[in-house]
């Protein structure tokens, strides 16, 4: 059994990355990790190229990848609230995944999927996201975790008195960011001991539905 974690955060070392390498460390089999940062990936352009042999005809870093998700046996796949739906560089990713659909495709129904959601509020919202796209590509999702991770807002150097911002309308005005305030995974144990159970859950059930 193969499980593929991908994380679909465009910030290298992100909370999403983190949480969706936690889950893998529960894992007991063999695993690979992929942050989609610094990846070319557009969105589906409903060309229906695709539908002959369920293959993308489109040119770009999902071309490389589509192998590793046709061979892996799960998936552990992770995003960002970004405005209250996930983030464009892994909702383009797995609008990719239509390439699977078509006569009845079978590249990835049937397998066993985790979904992580990470936000600064509303974190179980690109969970949910995902979530529904597995079950439109026949994905078993075993589960979800999910985390608080830092908004931009911590980090951008206006934090402090950008009424716009995330310190402002989540914290009040006047406050003032301090490694203590500041989300991080590491403060989240209860998010870690779930991550690390599913990924435990993950291998139990491949075990279970191998050949």
């Amino acid at each position: 059994m193969k499980v593929l974690g991908i994380s679909g955060s465009p910030r290298r070392g992100s909370t999403t990355d983190q949480l969706v390498q936690e889950v893998l460390k529960g894992v007991n089999c063999d695993k690979e990790f992929i942050p989609l940062s610094g990846k070319r990936i557009g969105p589906c352009i409903a060309c229906l190229s695709c539908v002959k042999d369920n293959v993308c005809v489109l040119d770009d870093d999902m071309r490389q990848l589509r192998d590793k998700i046709v061979s892996a046996d799960a998936y552990v796949i992770g995003a960002a609230n970004y405005y209250s739906v996930l983030n464009g560089l892994a909702h383009c990713f797995l609008e990719r995944w239509y390439q699977f659909r078509h006569r009845e495709g079978k590249a990835v129904a049937g397998k066993l999927g985790v979904a992580v959601g990470v936000g600064g509020a509303m974190p179980d919202a690109p969970a949910q996201n995902i979530m529904k796209f597995f079950e439109y590509n026949q994905i078993e999702c075993i589960g979800s975790v999910t985390a608080q991770g830092s908004a931009s807002c911590f980090t951008c150097g206006y934090g402090e008195t950008c009424r716009a911002g995330a310190i402002h309308m989540f914290l009040g005005p006047g406050t003032k960011i301090t490694p203590e305030i500041t989300p991080d995974l590491s403060k989240q144990p209860d998010s870690i001991a779930e991550a690390r159970r599913l990924g435990a859950e993950l291998t139990r059930r491949g075990v279970d539905i191998s050949p």
